[in-house]
């Protein structure tokens, strides 16, 4: 498969008069073309930093990329100049964000808003983009998109509103879609559309998405490959299969066991017990230690190193260390 995004090493830190928040810590991720990858953690573990960064849209300051590189289509966007930058944003790549009532602009009718950047970036004439907004309010869903087109967000549902936020990040056909978010503020079965509606785009267009989301059920059916995010680490990576099924970090299973099941209805549900580090000063040893309720004394010292599980699987766990394993085994 080809790899269009190679995320290594990455650091981002946010300077601030309490110090200095260690946001991202040296993560490492890669996306394929054609695939969905789902950044998954509690809110304040780095994901929508992480995405961010890949669009070069950290405020500087306060925030920085301290280290590491992010490559798009071998290109290092760390060290891209903002114009370049402006280039490639909306046209290479696309970003939906989760609130769509800020994403778009109450003053302006949805037709000029989606026509605003394909114009722009593909020098079409008024009529050629109006033709092709069209044809993208018919892609997501909006009925009756010519008379659509002169009407205000605030004449919109909340799920037509992000059918339409969707369709303004895809008009340029981007080959990479980072969504943030994107169903939190819509009920679940407006939620359960917006997903569906994910994955026929991507069936009919080929574009690759980063789906960023706090809520492991949402990811459940649309994604390919699932990267569990901790205090601005990546911990666990893994095909859904895997992380649904054999998860290895005690985070990664304390995610699964508080989400709500049909088929657990008699059971409750278990919280993770205590608070996520604090990012001023990070824990040199595992951030999810103070919590685990597997923690040994190797877990607060050091950093686990990554257990390869199979060729996409990968935890940095000590649980998952061949001494642990041993010890485990003999007691």
């Amino acid at each position: 498969m080809e790899k269009i995004l190679d995320i290594n090493d990455l650091h981002v830190s946010f300077v601030t008069y309490g110090g200095e928040v260690q946001a991202v810590r040296g993560v490492n991720l890669e996306l394929y073309k054609g695939e969905t990858l789902a950044i998954v953690g509690e809110s304040g573990c780095g994901k929508s930093v992480t995405a961010n960064s890949i669009m070069k849209l950290i405020p500087s300051p306060p925030g920085r990329i301290k280290q590491g590189s992010i490559y798009f289509k071998e290109k290092d966007m760390t060290k891209l100049s903002k114009k370049a930058m402006r280039n490639i944003r909306g046209v290479d790549i696309s970003m939906i964000f989760q609130d769509p009532m800020t994403a778009l602009n109450p003053t302006l009718t949805i037709g000029n808003q989606l026509t605003e950047g394909v114009k722009q970036h593909q020098k079409l004439s008024r009529r050629q983009a109006d033709e092709k907004a069209i044809d993208m309010l018919n892609l997501v869903g909006i009925p009756n998109p010519e008379e659509r087109m002169k009407q205000y967000p605030h004449q919109f549902s909340g799920g037509m509103r992000q059918r339409i936020v969707i369709a303004m990040a895809l008009i340029c056909e981007p080959e990479l879609l980072i969504a943030d978010e994107p169903t939190t503020a819509l009920d679940v079965t407006i939620q359960a559309q917006i997903l569906q509606l994910f994955q026929r785009i991507q069936h009919e267009t080929g574009v690759s998405i980063i789906l960023i989301t706090h809520d492991l059920g949402v990811v459940a059916k649309v994604a390919d490959r699932i990267a569990v995010m901790y205090a601005g680490k990546v911990i666990e990576t893994g095909s859904r299969q895997e992380i649904f099924y054999r998860p290895n970090h005690p985070y990664t299973q304390g995610l699964l066991n508080s989400v709500p099941r049909l088929d657990q209805r008699s059971e409750k549900l278990v919280p993770i017990d205590g608070t996520p580090p604090d990012l001023f000063s990070p824990p040199e040893g595992c951030p999810f230690t103070a919590r685990c309720p597997k923690a040994m004394e190797v877990c607060s010292q050091i950093y686990p190193f990554q257990t390869e599980l199979s060729d996409t699987h990968h935890v940095d766990c000590w649980l998952q260390d061949e001494r642990a394993q041993k010890y485990i085994a003999s007691s």
